[in-house]
């Protein structure tokens, strides 16, 4: 059950290239609403009846009279929003109201038959909340619209800002030619130190030659300059690196074997500040903070509001400073947290913030089994979400333990389909749980090519 990686060296995450046609230049998606910020007044939002509308504190401010019979008898909308039947978009954006109250937002034709490609209905509350809906178009038009639809309440206020449409056909996997395979991964590095040994040939084949992308953490030095140096070089091969964030302060609440992290609140913030600023607008995949969200039961309510406030804070920070990166919250594994309650704990640390969550991450639950757990948790998220799944050692299942457990085995190295957005390999095969198992004298996060060759073989 438990999600095991590295106490103090630097492990991978390995995934095997997929082949995309498209390789351009990183650049920021293309944004299709205009001033969602609010910074140049209103226009080009409009208002309906019953409603007023103006900027306060650089919202927009919608004063909303009660009474109507309708949510669409009081809303505020913008027009001219260019759509292609079969591209996914992304609307987000933040939101509260004075009171709690329903709202619901389109995106839709402006004019009849005001056909819809997207109707969410929304909960709003005193406190602003980030909302993020991804959808594939029905529509291919050049008039439509994003409303707000605020009737059918009483008298209330709602505060927007932030609000954004992207095609997110323009994400990271477009913007290469298939994922970086790291050179210095921890299988990459023996196989180069043990040439003459005879397992070196088999590692490298099934493991090493794997695009890997890699886990930084407290070893890692100077975050910013880390993580730009290895996207940097990724991006100059004009691939997808895949990075992971482990630095958590009480990492590794339950198991034990990965402990450590960042020392403080203030000081995790700072590291995962630096970390979204290492990528930039340079296309990549994030995994954020496996463990951190399944250890909460093996966690104090003190610290359990700590983690939220510091994983909701690196949510904010992925959204705000690295526009290109898919980033996942991990969610633990099949048989670790009911999904109904990892959906909430997603929902408390901000996961609307990013592109969704992983699941599997160092475990073994097959893909079939994770991928039902995953859209159990996406379906109580409302459906918002996207998930991926860690199918590094997952070939032969799950036999009920987790720590170095004998006969596992590689699975799937394909980067699509198993019912997940993408299928990685997130826990580098041969990397050690910790000083368990069938390598009881191998620490967390250290490169064993005995453990290498059992999950190539199987045993």
């Amino acid at each position: 059950m438990r999600v095991l990686t590295r106490l103090a060296a630097i492990t991978a995450a390995t995934v095997t290239a997929l082949s995309v046609t498209v390789a351009t230049p990183a650049a920021a998606a293309t944004e299709l609403v205009v001033n969602g910020t609010f910074t140049t007044g209103t226009a080009p939002w409009w208002n309906s009846s019953n409603t007023s509308m103006a900027v306060d504190t650089g919202r927009l401010r919608v004063n909303v009279a009660g009474g109507t019979a309708n949510p669409w008898d009081a809303m505020v909308a913008q027009n001219n929003i260019a759509l292609t039947s079969g591209k996914t978009y992304t609307l987000s954006f933040d939101a509260s109201a004075s009171t709690s109250v329903t709202a619901v937002t389109t995106v839709q034709l402006a004019n009849s038959p005001y056909t819809n490609t997207l109707t969410k209905t929304i909960a709003l509350t005193t406190t602003s909340k980030r909302f993020s809906f991804p959808f594939t178009s029905s529509l291919s038009t050049a008039a439509g619209q994003v409303s707000f639809q605020l009737g059918k309440n009483v008298a209330h206020t709602v505060y927007l800002d932030n609000v954004s449409l992207t095609d997110t056909a323009t994400g990271p996997i477009s913007m290469t030619s298939g994922f970086y395979v790291d050179p210095n991964s921890n299988p990459a590095v023996w196989v180069r130190n043990n040439s003459g040994d005879s397992r070196a040939a088999r590692i490298q084949s099934s493991i090493a030659s794997k695009p890997m992308a890699r886990w930084f953490g407290n070893w890692s030095g100077d975050i910013t300059a880390a993580v730009s140096s290895f996207v940097g070089a990724a991006d100059s091969a004009d691939k997808l690196p895949i990075l992971v964030a482990y630095n958590i302060p009480g990492r590794d609440a339950c198991g034990g074997h990965s402990g450590g992290g960042a020392g403080t609140e203030a000081a995790y913030k700072t590291w995962i500040s630096a970390f979204a600023s290492g990528i930039g607008n340079r296309p990549a995949v994030v995994v954020i903070e496996p463990d951190s969200l399944g250890d909460f039961d093996c966690m104090s309510e003190t610290a359990r509001q700590e983690r939220i406030r510091m994983l909701t804070y690196a949510t904010e920070q992925f959204r705000s400073k690295a526009a290109n990166t898919w980033a996942y919250l991990d969610a633990g594994n099949a048989g670790w947290t009911a999904p109904a309650t990892m959906a909430s704990r997603l929902q408390s640390v901000g996961v609307a913030n990013v592109r969704g969550f992983s699941v599997n991450v160092s475990n073994y639950y097959t893909t079939s089994q994770s991928a039902t757990y995953g859209n159990a948790i996406n379906s109580a998220l409302g459906g918002t979400a996207k998930f991926v799944i860690d199918t590094s050692r997952n070939g032969n299942g799950s036999n009920g333990e987790w720590c170095n457990p004998p006969g596992r085995k590689l699975g799937a190295t394909t980067q699509v389909g198993g019912g997940a957005e993408m299928l990685l390999w997130v826990k580098v095969p041969g990397d050690s749980d910790g000083n368990c198992g069938i390598a009881p004298n191998v620490p967390a996060g250290t490169f064993s090519p005995d453990l290498a060759i059992r999950l190539i073989d199987g045993i």
